[in-house]
């Protein structure tokens, strides 16, 4: 009886997790370029039940094994086992802002951090003091030569993300566009800004088919939809209540287990 608190708990922490998650891809439905987190959950390892009259142990020179007849498994219960970074590509809205940029397929905008390089697929750029292509919280775009100077809004970029002064059309910068091995394990900062880790790999910079459109005066959508995100929600409580119930049982039963059966005997 006490196992099944244990299998209860365990249901109610994962599916706390998985409800943590979809709070969060909710309140960051109109991020800019944000991308949903999933929680995924595994159960424990099961557990075979062998009839415990019969004495199943044999001893030989091999040494001693269980022999005793299987009568079927016990779950252990569940837990959560990762929680990852769905990129799919979210929808693409028309700004009509020259600083404003989206990535059209996989890949990232490079951007410099006092913490280091990170990346982003949030393209809402502006221009700083120092006319510095930068992000909305100041940290500026990495080209592929080192900041992007563009001074003012007078600019044009093409789709292979190379920039040119609208009046000369000399080409300004080109810029730092990046993927990695193994994206899906990006670490989030916040801030619309991921890291890598080990299991992602190295920034490379993307180029031919790996390389991304950038569209200009276009900003990307997060891929979060609502609607599947609060069916979810309600997956998730009628499961928690479940698990509620389950150890609520148990509790009932071990009661009865002490007042009658223990008090009996």
């Amino acid at each position: 009886m006490i196992r099944g608190w244990y299998t209860g708990a365990s249901g109610m922490q994962a599916q706390q997790n998985r409800l943590d998650a979809i709070a969060n891809n909710l309140a960051n439905v109109d991020t800019t370029g944000y991308k949903k987190d999933v929680a995924v959950s595994k159960s424990f390892t099961e557990l075979l039940i062998r009839r415990t009259n019969d004495d199943g142990i044999i001893t030989n020179s091999l040494g001693s094994y269980d022999v005793a007849p299987v009568v079927g498994t016990l779950g252990l219960g569940v837990e959560t086992n990762e929680l990852y970074t769905d990129f799919v590509q979210g929808s693409l809205k028309e700004t009509g802002s020259t600083t404003d940029m989206a990535l059209n397929n996989q890949g990232f905008f490079a951007v410099q951090t006092p913490y280091g390089e990170r990346y982003t697929r949030n393209g809402n750029f502006m221009i700083g003091k120092e006319g510095l292509l930068e992000t909305k919280d100041g940290y500026p775009v990495m080209g592929e030569k080192g900041y992007i100077n563009v001074q003012d809004k007078n600019f044009l970029v093409n789709q292979d993300g190379i920039l040119y002064d609208q009046e000369t059309m000399e080409e300004i910068e080109r810029f730092k566009l990046v993927r990695f091995d193994n994206e899906r394990y990006l670490s989030k900062l916040g801030d619309s800004l991921y890291a890598a880790t080990d299991v992602t790999g190295e920034a490379y910079v993307a180029e031919g088919d790996e390389r991304p459109q950038v569209m200009q005066t276009y900003l990307e959508s997060s891929n979060v939809n609502v609607v599947n995100e609060m069916v979810q929600m309600i997956e998730v409580n009628r499961a928690y209540e479940a698990n509620q119930k389950v150890i609520s049982a148990e509790d009932t039963m071990m009661s009865t287990l002490w007042s009658r059966v223990a008090v009996r005997s």
